[in-house]
């Protein structure tokens, strides 16, 4: 059994409360179990606990044993001076105040619910499992894991809108460069995010509108940074942006140099850096004030028609430079956007309205539940245990899930967790 047990304990209220008493004999009436404090100090703050004939208003100290208040040294620390209750499993010692005044103790162990502490148990018996809870998980009523799942995606989202902050500050609370730099990343998906945000981030925002105009320029200007012009090539189209690159190099007197490599091994043709990066260019030529015109839409088939562009025109026959293939348009795949939708529009557009004060969670919901569910290992995984990604919300919701509270033991902090222990 853990700490963090008795304080869920506690917080519920999930033991037998008639007859409680102190180790002193007095009773003890709960008024209020008090506010729980997840950092330094005293567990639960503001509490108001009748002692005998006296009513407490004060903090809320919780320990396996009582004599872990002196392991802790808390007798020492003046953050502790209004604990009105010692809260422990065991009773092994007296601790007293400053003042040599007894410390009110209550041991909760004859007082705990037993069926409570055998779903504690069943919980965490076993540690080879992908979740604790995966036997039981299919037990847990749909809504109370739906509404979870809202609260994580919300969670998530607040997450990733600090990362968003981050890059507002380092562009000067430029919207349209944070937007870029985001584009860039999940662009590049999973094998090439970083190198393609390193892409980004290693341009001026101001290059980037001064020559999206031209494409081929813009083209040149994203292929160059990447490294992908280096060396020599007989193919005319990689000589046309080389020499572009060149020209532009020298104008605004660029660098790639903290630019990472990019990678085509083990990607499929279709997602390969050069397809990627010619419809990031293209998406730049044809739309002017991108950030604005995706803050003002909240429709799945909006942003389809807004942002599913093609490559230039030679991409139609290539995969890579020099080497011909059978000719198809290269256009953005309702799926691709999706994900840019999820990764990048998503969270962007709930950190730009936090900015403003203002709540998007309404029209966030909506859209995320517009969007298709991920595919991925770890929403596979729970969808056999129990079918409950339903769309991009619930998938991003179990992403958080697994990462934020599964894989660091949080069952306790969960709402499906709870549900398991005081089922």
């Amino acid at each position: 059994m853990q700490e963090d047990f008795l304080h869920f304990i506690w917080k519920h209220k999930k033991f037998h409360q008639e007859q409680l008493e102190t180790t002193q004999y007095e009773p003890v009436e709960i008024w209020n179990v008090g506010t729980h404090n997840h950092n330094s100090g005293p567990d639960f703050f503001n509490a108001q606990i009748k002692i005998g004939d006296q009513l407490w208003a004060g903090n809320v100290e919780i320990h396996m044993n009582s004599s872990d208040w002196f392991q802790h040294n808390h007798e020492n620390d003046p953050a502790y001076n209004n604990v009105i209750l010692h809260v422990v499993y065991q009773h092994d010692t007296e601790v007293f105040r400053s003042d040599n005044s007894t410390l009110p103790t209550v041991e909760l162990k004859p007082y705990l619910d037993e069926r409570t502490v055998a779903g504690y148990r069943e919980l965490f018996s076993k540690q080879d499992k992908w979740i604790n809870c995966e036997t039981h998980f299919s037990e847990v009523h749909g809504f109370t894991i739906n509404n979870w799942l809202e609260r994580l995606f919300v969670e998530r989202l607040e997450r990733k809108s600090q990362a968003v902050f981050k890059l507002l500050e380092k562009t000067k609370n430029n919207w349209e460069a944070v937007l870029f730099v985001l584009l860039a990343k999940n662009f590049g998906l999973k094998v090439n995010g970083e190198a393609f945000q390193s892409l980004a981030e290693s341009l001026d925002f101001n290059v980037v509108r001064k020559v999206r105009s031209n494409q081929m320029a813009i083209e040149a200007l994203l292929f160059g940074q990447a490294g992908l012009l280096d060396g020599e090539q007989e193919d005319g189209y990689f000589k046309s942006l080389n020499k572009e690159y060149q020209f532009l190099n020298q104008k605004f007197q660029l660098s790639n140099q903290g630019v990472l490599p990019i990678q085509f091994f083990r990607l499929r043709p279709q997602n390969f850096p050069t397809l990627r990066l010619s419809q990031l260019a293209t998406l730049y030529h044809e739309e002017e004030h991108l950030f604005s015109q995706l803050m003002d839409l909240n429709k799945k088939e909006a942003f389809y028609k807004l942002l599913r562009k093609s490559t230039s025109p030679y991409w139609d026959s290539h995969y890579s430079f020099g080497k011909e293939s059978k000719t198809s348009k290269k256009v953005m795949s309702k799926s691709f956007v999706d994900l840019l939708m999820i990764n990048t529009i998503i969270p962007l557009k709930f950190a730009y309205y936090q900015s403003l004060g203002k709540d998007p969670s309404e029209d966030l919901f909506q859209l995320a539940h517009e969007i298709k569910p991920e595919k991925n290992h770890i929403v596979q995984a729970f969808d056999q245990l129990k079918k409950v990604g339903f769309s991009s919300l619930q998938t991003q919701g179990l992403l958080q899930l697994k990462t934020e509270y599964c894989d660091k033991n949080k069952c306790l902090q969960c709402a499906i967790g709870n549900a398991l222990i005081v089922k």
